[in-house]
């Protein structure tokens, strides 16, 4: 049960944009609760989560990711967008047409270009939001996704 100055708020900290993938409910819940969110966050789920939001093949789920994002801001005042891939992702190879999960590497490439994606359009839209991306594997471990920092040379610090 939520506690009452939760409900009484109106207010989330964060909304968390993930995969459909039934395999990571448990996962996914257990980390917004270690991170201290239980309770408050929104929750948008799309096919691919990054990709799902920014995918060519299906603009309707753009146009959905945007609106709850509207909706997050004006109804519970969020002030973060978590967006949580996940390996071994079948939106990624039915949309992609490739099967990243065999190349560890190239997987992470294939999140990390959809996710530094959708941040930098969040970021054009909403500068004010802090956008955190981020990389579960299927056993629940969560990766952080590194933004390049402005003027950063590739490899360099």
């Amino acid at each position: 049960m939520r506690p009452a100055a939760v409900l009484a708020s109106g207010q989330a900290d964060v909304l968390l944009l993930t995969c459909m993938d039934y395999r990571l409910i448990d996962a996914t819940n257990h980390y917004m609760a270690e991170r201290g969110l239980r309770h408050k966050y929104d929750h948008v789920v799309l096919a691919g989560a990054s990709l799902g939001a920014v995918t060519e093949r299906y603009p309707e789920w753009n146009k959905t990711f945007w609106d709850h994002l509207t909706l997050a801001l004006e109804l519970h005042k969020i002030h973060e967008v978590m967006i949580l891939d996940h390996r071994d992702c079948g939106a990624y190879t039915s949309i992609l047409g490739e099967d990243f999960s065999k190349d560890p590497g190239r997987e992470t490439e294939a999140h990390s270009v959809r996710l530094k994606r959708l941040e930098g359009l969040i970021k054009e839209k909403h500068r004010e939001l802090k956008v955190e991306l981020l990389l579960m594997s299927l056993a629940g471990k969560v990766e952080h996704i590194q933004v390049a920092r402005a003027g950063a040379r590739p490899g360099g610090v």
